[in-house]
């Protein structure tokens, strides 16, 4: 494309290019009989530990923001030394994958803001260098204090989480009501929310979906959970599906040089950022 993206029509033309151009679907979110130990034995310690209680205790401890001061760029560096162990496509660095992303929307002609996503939608991982385990930080989310969906990945190692004896956290709504909209539900705590928390008076509100969903596969990839979504989810819920293949299908592709490229991203996040973000 030539120009940026207007539409969810000509999204839609971009991102069918980009599933043609990435390896085959079937590589990608491979979590079968021939998956790693280590990403088992993430969901494992994941899916054991992500109670309610654990996520309330979380978000008291994170969002206070007062972990420290830091640019958009210098906490992408520090992220270099983190390698994800949730995800099984990949053993680049963060900022290689971030880059990637960026450079996908870039080089299909998506607005300024959608590569900034692009750029930063990962940076909420620096909590695991700050001391949280790794299963609370990265892997697909989920809601927690209602039923699991058993599309998620790994479904039985749910089997060990302290709420599955309780009856109340186990109906389709749970703790919550019908329809009464995803930011009444805790999602399961890692490095989404905490992201779209540092970064969501900065930026459109289909960014703050696209950051603070882009790991909740059984919602945007399996259409699950439904049922808790008011109106405006279920829309911007569109926009989520539209980031994922860039997030995803980029992974194949050449490793960008984060020296040539800062100069252009250091422009684009002087755009919507403060010089320093509170973490």
């Amino acid at each position: 494309m030539t120009g940026p993206m207007t539409s969810l029509d000509q999204w839609d033309d971009a991102v069918r290019a980009r599933y043609k151009e990435g390896r085959p679907k079937e590589q990608f979110r491979n979590y079968g009989e021939g998956v790693a130990p280590v990403v088992r034995e993430f969901y494992r310690l994941n899916h054991a530990s992500q109670t309610v209680e654990f996520n309330r205790a979380a978000r008291q401890k994170w969002l206070g923001f007062d972990h420290a001061e830091m640019g958009v760029w210098d906490l992408m560096e520090e992220l270099n030394k983190l390698v994800d162990d949730s995800d099984p496509d990949t053993d680049l660095s963060q900022i290689e994958h971030n880059l990637q992303t960026a450079e996908a929307l870039r080089a299909d002609g998506a607005p300024r803001w959608m590569q900034l996503t692009g750029l930063i939608h990962d940076l909420g991982k620096v909590l695991w260098l700050w001391g949280e385990p790794q299963w609370s930080v990265v892997g697909d989310t989920f809601p927690v204090g209602c039923a699991w969906s058993d599309k998620i990945v790994f479904h039985e190692f749910f089997a060990d989480n302290p709420d599955s004896a309780n009856p109340w956290y186990q109906t389709r709504c749970g703790m919550y009501g019908e329809a009464c909209g995803l930011n009444n539900v805790m999602i399961s705590w890692g490095h989404d929310e905490y992201l779209y928390q540092v970064t969501k008076d900065f930026l459109p509100v289909e960014a703050q979906y696209m950051i603070r969903y882009h790991s909740f596969y059984p919602a945007h990839r399996e259409g699950e959970y439904t049922w808790l979504m008011n109106q405006q989810d279920l829309e911007m819920m569109e926009w989520v599906r539209r980031f994922n293949p860039y997030d995803l299908y980029s992974k194949g592709h050449t490793k960008p040089d984060p020296a040539v490229l800062k100069p252009y991203y250091l422009k684009l996040i002087d755009e919507f950022f403060p010089a320093k973000l509170r973490w």
